[in-house]
């Protein structure tokens, strides 16, 4: 009989795991992580990581399958928290449900599993795992969820096939009516429990008070930058080359302080991101004022009027080597290669045909539309059909 550890978050969807896991024949034994101990800084009547613990608990119990709780604090403080407040430090916006997925669940998790004797891993996940042969080899495919609606492949980016090889996904056939309908008949306790939001397993955290543990606040202005700003009208040059082109599309807009109006002010730029709307405090505009870029050095925050503004809207982004990352290391493109994919810059976000170019110092991702908001930071991810097949950090 084959062993999977479930990760169970005490949430609906990782319990109706279980329970299918179960159904299917194999041992399982239900595992809680818990990763945060500061509860200073959570909205503590949220979803404290107590509340759910007793939920995964009582989940186990209804469904006969040991469970015990490993506290991972210290390795989520270390590979997490302390890579988000540099990120923030750098201006950049990090993921940290992508990273926790690579580096908590699917690894630190794992490895606690394999010694535990576990053939698989097990998560409540909206996506699905394919094997295909390859040179007489498997090939794991990582597969959006059969519930478009809440398909969370996106947040899968970052795995290796040694880690696809030994996860297993058991609602990623489901829609999310269908795993609430199964736990109700089941009546388990998290049958009807909210979705939980928030950074990954450690329930909701104000952004603004977490960060202010080490970025300190310090004021700086807001400057509005217009629409008719010369910078947005610039005739392109003619190029050379395709990579020369997509290096000019893919660049940063330079702002200076002198080209906007100030507006307002506000406690430090490293809290603020790219396409934000909300905390910035300025009124009596047009239209809503949106973060166009931030910049750190100089603690300066350029804002736009409106969601079309150009400083916003962008068609190509980079990914350097160092952060790229193929899930599937036979499809990884070499030097000068390109290819035709779909792309999403956010979860949640509906798949947009794009182009991947491979050059020297790394990918360019060239979308066929304009995107909103390509932050720095945050992931892209590229699928072929509904197949995820590789991911990056935008840099």
């Amino acid at each position: 009989m084959q062993r999977v550890i479930v990760g169970l978050s005490g949430g609906v969807d990782s319990s109706v795991a279980a329970y299918l896991l179960k159904e299917q024949g194999y041992e399982v034994i239900g595992l809680f992580m818990k990763n945060w101990h500061d509860d200073s800084v959570t909205i503590s009547d949220e979803c404290p990581w107590l509340d759910d613990s007793n939920d995964a608990m009582l989940v186990a119990d209804k469904l006969g399958i040991p469970f015990q709780t490993v506290d991972l604090s210290e390795q989520y403080k270390e590979r997490i928290v302390d890579y988000m407040f540099d990120e923030y430090q750098k201006g950049r916006t990090p993921n940290p449900d992508v990273l926790c997925n690579r580096e908590i669940k699917f690894d630190v998790f794992m490895k606690i599993a394999l010694n535990l004797g576990a053939d698989y891993v097990a998560t409540g996940h909206y996506c699905r795992k394919g094997t295909i042969e390859k040179d007489d080899k498997d090939v794991y495919q990582l597969l959006a969820g059969a519930d478009t609606n809440k398909d969370q492949s996106y947040f899968l980016c970052q795995l290796s096939q040694t880690q696809l090889a030994k996860a297993l996904f058991p609602i990623g056939e489901l829609t999310k009516p269908e795993v609430r309908d199964i736990a109700t008949k089941l009546d388990l306790v998290t049958a009807d429990k909210k979705d939980s939001q928030g950074l990954c397993f450690i329930g909701k955290v104000r952004l603004p008070e977490f960060l202010q543990q080490k970025l300190k606040p310090k004021e700086g202005v807001i400057v509005e930058i217009p629409k008719e700003h010369d910078l947005y009208h610039a005739e392109a040059p003619k190029f050379n080359s395709k990579e020369g082109e997509l290096e000019f599309f893919a660049k940063r807009f330079e702002y200076s302080v002198t080209e906007g109006i100030e507006v307002g002010k506000h406690q430090g730029a490293h809290y603020f991101t790219k396409g934000q709307r909300k905390g910035l405090a300025v009124g009596g505009k047009v239209e809503p004022l949106f973060v166009i870029e931030t910049d750190v050095d100089q603690n300066v925050i350029y804002t736009g009027q409106g969601k079309s503004h150009p400083g916003l809207l962008k068609t190509t982004l980079f990914v350097t080597n160092e952060e790229l990352h193929w899930v599937r290391e036979d499809l990884a493109l070499a030097n000068g290669e390109s290819m035709t994919v779909k792309g999403r810059i956010r979860y949640r976000q509906i798949l947009e045909k794009a182009t991947i170019y491979k050059v020297n110092k790394g990918l360019f991702v060239e979308f066929e539309n304009l995107q909103s908001a390509i932050t720095e930071g945050q992931f892209v991810a590229w699928y072929l059909e509904d197949e995820l097949v590789g991911s990056g950090v935008i840099s």
